[in-house]
């Protein structure tokens, strides 16, 4: 399946990264763990699984070394785990942890229990409240059964560790915590960017995209969706409520309130894309910036970059959100999960004659 840049879309000013993708934050690794099951309800089975657990790791010993974040919500009809946290202390100091709603609690338990094999400190000198952001893949998904458990979270924590340093993007689309979520119409899921800035910092963006209407699909400024030969009348669609959660990471020296007004970005890439934040949608947005990391309790000992420094930070989390959601589409193929529900992949052979015939 190709990337946005596969098929000649180009969003934005900003060169991309190495990878064109959140790993090209220095230190940043991201890992999935997909669940996917075909078994008859219980008692006999587990019933139709298409869920999972996606983390991305900022890197280091977040418990002794916190990175600064803050956070940003358009419409807040979901959780996040750890936000509340963000805004008050203005850090993380744990990884980020994606999965489908009813999963929420699972995964929360998983990494406390996992990082606290890892870290003494954890519950003894202090507690942590990992930083869990959900989506609702019940279109897809059987929702009612507990599908995701320890070993996920473990495998794709593992995952994350390993990809720090990778040449090649992460796996994106239908995978991990974007197993069974639908986007704009279509099949969604995983996708992630990255720009560069002058500076020489590196602004990467991973997006769970599980919003939108088809009709309101857009790409480069191109309505893809209401050129597209309509579905047919036969097919369910999943609702257009069912949220969307953003990543945003830079190296550069930002604080928690820079880190807050370049989450608050995010919501400008998903318009671009089509979304409204409908009612019952969930669109959290997470920064946070790995260049003023320090010891637990202590100051930073760098200058963090303010004002009118930050304006090529926020353009380039704009520019990589709209990619990541565009990315999230294009590489997720269809997928048929519970009741028969399908969610259809985006014809990216239509997309790229729609857009060259509009001078894309």
């Amino acid at each position: 399946m190709p990337r946005a840049a596969d098929v000649g879309i180009r969003i934005g000013l900003l060169p991309s990264g190495p990878t064109g993708s959140i790993l090209d934050v220095a230190g940043v690794g991201v890992g999935h763990a997909t669940v996917w099951r075909d078994e008859p309800d219980p008692p006999a089975g587990r019933g139709i699984a298409r869920t999972g657990v996606t983390v991305i790791d900022p890197g280091g010993n977040l418990f002794r070394t916190p990175i600064p974040a803050g956070a940003a919500v358009l419409n807040g009809a979901g959780e996040c785990t750890g936000l509340l946290t963000a805004l008050e202390w203005g850090a993380i100091e744990t990884p980020i942890f994606l999965t489908a709603t009813m999963q929420l609690g699972r995964v929360f338990d998983a990494a406390c229990e996992l990082l606290g094999a890892e870290e003494p400190g954890i519950g003894d000198e202090d507690v942590i409240i990992p930083v869990v952001a959900e989506c609702d893949d019940s279109f897809l998904n059987d929702a009612r059964r507990m599908q995701v458990g320890r070993d996920d979270v473990s495998s794709a924590l593992a995952a994350a560790r390993a990809s720090v340093g990778s040449a090649t993007p992460p796996s994106e689309g239908a995978v991990g915590s974007g197993t069974g979520m639908s986007c704009l119409g279509f099949k969604g899921g995983i996708g992630t960017a990255s720009r560069l800035v002058d500076s020489g910092h590196t602004v990467g963006v991973l997006a769970m995209t599980n919003f939108g209407s088809r009709e309101r699909l857009t790409i480069d400024g191109v309505p893809v969706g209401r050129l597209l030969p309509p579905p047919p009348e036969a097919e369910q669609t999943a609702p257009p409520a069912g949220s969307c959660i953003v990543i945003v990471l830079t190296d550069a020296p930002l604080d928690s309130a820079g880190c807050t007004r370049l989450a608050r970005r995010a919501g400008l890439g998903l318009a671009r894309t089509g979304s409204t934040a409908h009612h019952a949608s969930g669109e959290i947005f997470l920064g946070a910036a790995t260049g003023l990391r320090a010891p637990r309790g202590e100051r930073p000992s760098v200058v963090p970059l303010s004002g009118y420094n930050l304006d090529p930070f926020f353009a380039a989390a704009v520019e990589a959100t709209e990619e990541s959601v565009l990315n999230s589409l294009l590489q997720a193929s269809t997928v048929t999960g519970r009741s028969g529900n399908t969610s259809y992949g985006l014809p990216a052979d239509d997309v790229a004659a729609l857009l060259r015939a509009h001078g894309r």
